[in-house]
């Protein structure tokens, strides 16, 4: 049910949040179809980047939205909606990186890696291995270090935008990261946490 006046507020370059979410409240499906498409791609390359699974990303990033649709009222526009889905997101791909099995399978390996022949294949799959400690290890934190550590590295947000979605004062996120990676510092060593 669009009401005529949403298209001109939303469909704009500068969409703004507050008019996609009233939009979307009020019933009109092109609405969460905008942002939907206007998201997708920075939910998913947090999901991927959580999970390095491309299905499973692409499963945890339609989860997602899923669950931020059936929560958008409670989205209270402090910060952006981006970083709102972020949140939803990365709590999403953790949850499912708890769920499965820890191992690097060739069959994930890209093909195009693997053919590539100054990609030695042992180089590629340890490099998959190292990816995964550091998912791991970034899982095993505990909260809110571990969202902090999340929403700063894995969905690209800056400390403010991390602030903003967590509902916490900008020296309290820099005290969270900073914890954070000291803690994944034994467990990674100075590659992982220094990178």
């Amino acid at each position: 049910m669009s009401t005529g006046m949403w298209p001109a507020t939303w469909h704009d370059e500068g969409v703004d949040d507050h008019a996609l979410v009233d939009a979307v409240l009020a019933g009109d499906r092109q609405a969460f179809g905008h942002l939907v498409e206007r998201e997708t791609r920075s939910v998913y390359r947090a999901c991927i980047r959580i999970l390095g699974r491309p299905h499973d990303a692409e499963d945890v990033t339609q989860e997602s939205f899923v669950t931020a649709f059936r929560s958008l009222r409670t989205y209270r526009g402090d910060g952006s909606l981006r970083a709102w889905l972020l949140r939803i997101a990365t709590r999403q791909a953790f949850r499912r990186l708890t769920q499965r099995r820890a191992t690097v399978e060739l069959a994930e390996v890209p093909e195009p890696r693997l053919a590539d022949a100054s990609n030695e294949p042992t180089r590629v799959v340890l490099d998959l291995e190292s990816r995964r400690e550091v998912r791991d290890a970034v899982a095993a934190l505990p909260e809110p270090y571990r969202e902090v550590v999340a929403l700063r590295f894995f969905a690209d947000l800056t400390l403010a935008e991390v602030a903003e979605a967590t509902d916490r004062p900008l020296n309290t996120v820099k005290t969270h990261l900073r914890r954070g990676l000291e803690r994944l510092r034994p467990t990674l060593g100075t590659r992982g946490a220094d990178r």
